[in-house]
């Protein structure tokens, strides 16, 4: 059991745009039958979902194949611009942060991931890569048995955050779902704007009510204990964010901000566990060239700079940084400057501990399934080699099969 001083300097309790009291309350009645935590030693998970379907030939570019140049006269990556990482692959050149990950050797590469019989509506890939069933017949997300041991006898979720408005169906849904935090600054009990100078005394009221429902009524330990921990966390968290120094520059973006208060997190010792952000906008039907790269700029640039803040702490050792994205697009080029939805695609693993490398097998151009890239690894696997060699989780009981793995740590 936590005592209340641990739980006030270990945990999270938020929720996106200034909601917290009311969710909090609701998500407190939920109260686990008997504690639950889970112990992970020191290593925090950190999953970036690129939404949209991103183009992973422009990502991972097989620049010195003729047919990739063929099928992509204008959209194309041009070999001279290209950041090589061996003679046959070469990564995006906004991606340049990643490559001073690359050559410190501690950037895996899993090439060619999808899965079989493949969706192409983002939705229900989306839905099949966050609960990890291509049948579509599993509801709860693949991380959501790991969150659920991140929750305390009372309810109160500890150890995993997510960035953004919405729960990510990947942690959804225990009994008690993990914290959704919009943006450090909002995560508090948000003023009336029509009525300002009001906001002290409502916020006492609010109090007062709370304080006036006493034991024996039913639930009152309860509301005593979710009204104290809701103010005291979101002093907290606010504390963290405003607090931090971090060793590094981090660039001014969302993505960046978020990866900032994760890495004041881990720095400071606070107990996370698990940490998820979503980047958007990687559905490139059109203008690839004007969007594609500027969202590569921004996912490197945070990136390059929260491994850059975590290794001049000393935690780099301690995290991994997995991307996603729900597919990847076809080979050729659209009329529009663009590309159209596809199917398999690489995806970034990195991190101190990790073993940098190409893993799986780079696109094969030469044979394609109607104008689409057969994929090589199952994407379960590369959950199973997180949840098993990261997480130290059984990696069967979650995804609820066994799949091969693939050697991410070094």
């Amino acid at each position: 059991m936590l005592d209340r001083r641990t739980f006030v300097r270990g945990s999270l309790v938020a929720v996106a745009g200034g909601i917290a009291m009311p969710n909090i309350f609701t998500r407190a009645l939920h109260v686990a039958a008997a504690d639950n935590v889970t112990d992970a030693g020191t290593r925090t998970l950190i999953v970036i979902q690129l939404a949209g379907g991103n183009d992973g030939l422009n990502t991972v570019v097989p620049y010195q194949d003729g047919v990739y140049l063929q099928a992509r006269p204008t959209i194309g990556v041009k070999p001279d611009a290209a950041l090589p990482l061996d003679d046959r692959l070469a990564l995006h050149p906004n991606l340049k942060e990643l490559k001073g990950i690359w050559d410190q050797g501690h950037l895996a590469i899993v090439e060619s991931v999808g899965y079989d019989h493949p969706s192409l509506s983002h939705f229900q890939s989306m839905d099949i890569w966050q609960t990890a069933d291509p049948t579509q017949g599993r509801r709860d997300g693949w991380l959501s048995k790991l969150v659920e041991g991140m929750v305390d006898s009372q309810g109160h979720p500890l150890g995993a955050l997510a960035l953004g408005a919405d729960l990510p169906p990947a942690l959804c849904c225990p009994p008690t779902p993990p914290p959704v935090v919009d943006r450090a600054d909002r995560y508090r009990l948000l003023p009336d704007a029509r009525h300002p100078q009001l906001t002290n005394s409502r916020d006492e009221a609010l109090r007062r009510l709370y304080a006036s429902y006493q034991a024996p009524a039913p639930y009152a330990a309860l509301l005593e204990a979710t009204s104290e921990s809701a103010a005291t966390s979101s002093t907290f968290l606010q504390q963290v964010a405003t607090s931090y120094t971090p060793a590094a520059t981090y660039p001014e973006s969302t993505l960046a901000n978020g990866l900032k208060l994760f890495a004041a997190l881990i720095n400071g010792g606070h107990g996370l566990r698990i940490g998820y952000v979503l980047l958007g906008g990687f559905d490139t039907h059109a203008d690839q060239l004007q969007h594609q790269p500027q969202l590569f700029a921004t996912l490197s640039s945070a990136l390059g700079a929260f491994y850059a803040d975590l290794a001049a702490k000393g935690k780099e050792g301690d995290v991994m940084v997995v991307t996603w994205s729900e597919f990847g697009r076809r080979v050729a080029e659209n009329t529009s400057g663009g590309t159209d939805h596809g199917t398999a695609a690489p995806l970034f693993v990195l991190g101190g501990a990790v073993k940098g490398g190409l893993y799986g097998q780079p696109p094969d151009l030469q044979h394609l399934d109607d104008g689409n890239l057969r994929f090589a690894v199952d994407f379960r696997s590369v959950y199973a080699s997180v949840l098993e060699q990261w997480l130290q989780a059984d990696a069967s009981a979650v995804l609820g099969q066994k799949f091969d793995q693939i050697p991410l740590l070094g």
